[in-house]
């Protein structure tokens, strides 16, 4: 008989157990009380299911899908049809990729089986996407047991593949515990993310201090300014470096564990300095990728725009001023979306040819997503400049991100897109269909409406939508911090009944309320 490898015995025991951050019961108790009915989420469901053929079968069938989603995503209503859709859609199609393994739960990319996927068909892309929305979900064995297994046992593995991509697993973690407050799974975490940090600067570091990728590694092949064999300086897998290392700072600080605290502060402070000076081009008022060969990149690509996703970039006009690009037609701005290049320039969707993907700029919903996360982070946490787009322009780039999900009348999420029919460039391939390579959810909860998750007894929620846009919307039956939340917007009253104003309710008592729709926060 083999003998059995006791710590990964262990680990899969941690798995199935699973850490929940509270009463698991108690918190599905109190959603029973909230405002809004799961009607629309029923008629949405009953229409997705109808339409599917349902070729693969994973831990939720289709046919228990309205049951699963009832009990664990937050319910939504707005003005905004496509976007109220979508919002359900995506959670239908998360739904889909759960999957039950030996190794605990996990959340596939592929619907269907690819070669380059490590063990239960798992790929690590879009690992921070994915806890990034699965953070929500008010059962939290599921993105719990996800984040153990590449964390603690993808390393156990033949074959591990969580370094296959670039990712920035150390920040979702940190953003998943300011939803959960569960300080018992950071714990149980920290020391493998240090060691996962520190693979990556054993594999990828300069002796410049910045990080070197290339772009299929970075999940962002045939790109203008990279190559498949080329060891560039990317904005991308440094704002990542970045945004971990701030993370595991602030987890450390939480744990107490003070020399890695300060030695991963320093690492951030280092970082941010490096890409300011370096990754940074005065004349394009953009951060660009450094070549191997030398000098930077003459495209602007929305990689450039990550630094924002982790608040890297100074508070200042400097820097802001890239962000006249997004909505700059020749820039990143099309009809379908935002593109992954400026469209000016020559070498725009001409990298893909004969290939079966392109970053060269064609829209990708897993750029869209950093695009839009960096986007509101510059509206929230930056000085106001009048020059840049604005909460309109925020609104309306998640309204196009909404209507692309679509394909021959239906709902739809693949891999990308033309830019200007929004025809999806991989077809019919089966592997595209309900593709789990982005978000969407959690731009509508924390960027959208605003819910910002924070340490503490603390709730924020800060929406970005323009004055007058919305009459009302209402995100109900959330999971945060061991309660439960509801935000109402009436402007007149009339549409819920629960009075005028702006309101956040925690376990159905109102403890913070507006006449207009400015930012809430309470403490809880």
């Amino acid at each position: 008989m083999k003998p059995v490898n006791r710590t990964r015995a262990i680990l899969i025991i941690a798995l199935l157990v699973g850490l929940s951050g509270g009463s698991l019961s108690g918190l599905a108790q109190q959603r029973k009380g909230a405002l809004l009915t799961t009607i629309a989420l029923e008629q949405y469901v009953n229409r997705f299911n109808a339409i599917d053929t349902q070729d693969v079968q994973n831990y939720i069938p289709d046919a228990k899908a309205l049951e699963f989603l009832s009990a664990n995503v937050p319910l939504f209503v707005c003005p905004d049809s496509v976007i109220e859709k979508i919002y359900y859609y995506r959670w239908w199609t998360f739904r889909k990729h759960l999957k039950q393994t030996p190794d605990g739960f996990i959340f596939t990319e592929f619907i269907t089986p690819v070669k380059h996927a490590g063990k239960h068909n798992s790929v690590s892309s879009a690992l921070g996407h994915h806890i990034y929305e699965g953070r929500w979900l008010l059962d939290t064995q599921y993105i719990n047991q996800y984040v153990r297994f590449w964390l603690q046992l993808d390393k156990t593995f033949k074959a591990p593949r969580l370094h296959g991509f670039s990712g920035w697993v150390e920040d979702a973690v940190y953003q998943l515990y300011k939803v959960q407050q569960d300080i018992r799974l950071v714990r149980s975490l920290y020391h493998d993310m240090d060691t996962e940090y520190v693979n990556w600067e054993k594999e990828r570091l300069l002796s410049s201090g910045l990080f070197w990728q290339y772009d299929v590694k970075d999940a962002m092949e045939e790109s203008i300014s990279g190559g498949r064999k080329v060891k560039n300086m990317r904005p991308s897998i440094n704002s990542y470096m970045y945004g971990n290392a701030v993370a595991m700072a602030q987890m450390g600080k939480l744990l107490k564990e003070d020399q890695l605290h300060k030695q991963y502060e320093a690492k951030a402070i280092d970082l941010r300095k490096l890409i300011q000076d370096s990754l940074w081009d005065d004349k394009a008022e953009f951060f660009k990728t450094r070549l191997e060969k030398g000098g930077l990149s003459d495209a602007r690509e929305a990689i450039g725009f990550i630094p924002w996703y982790f608040n890297l970039p100074a508070n200042n006009g400097k820097y802001t001023a890239a962000w006249k690009q997004l909505t700059d037609t020749a820039g990143f701005w099309a009809p379908w979306g935002l593109t992954t290049a400026e469209r000016r320039h020559p070498g725009f969707r001409t990298h893909g040819t004969g290939h079966s993907c392109e970053w060269d700029g064609a829209v990708w919903p897993f750029a869209s997503t950093q695009t839009l996360k960096a986007f509101s982070n510059l509206l929230n946490n930056y000085k106001k400049d009048a020059t840049v787009p604005g909460a309109a322009a925020f609104l309306q780039a998640m309204h196009t991100y909404a209507l692309s999900h679509q394909k021959n009348g239906d709902a739809y999420i693949g891999e990308y897109q033309d830019e200007k029919t929004g025809y999806w460039l991989k077809g019919d391939n089966e592997r595209s269909s309900f593709y789990n390579h982005s978000g969407f959810a959690d731009l509508v909860i924390s960027d959208l409406v605003g819910l910002k998750p924070a340490e503490g007894n603390t709730v924020v929620v800060a929406p970005l939508l323009p004055e007058g846009a919305w009459d009302w919307f209402c995100l109900d039956k959330v999971a945060y911090h061991g309660k439960i939340l509801t935000i109402i917007w009436d402007k007149t009253g009339t549409h819920f009944n629960k009075g005028k104003g702006f309101q956040l309710w925690v376990n159905g008592k109102k403890v913070a309320q507006s006449v207009k729709l400015n930012a809430l926060k309470a403490t809880i």
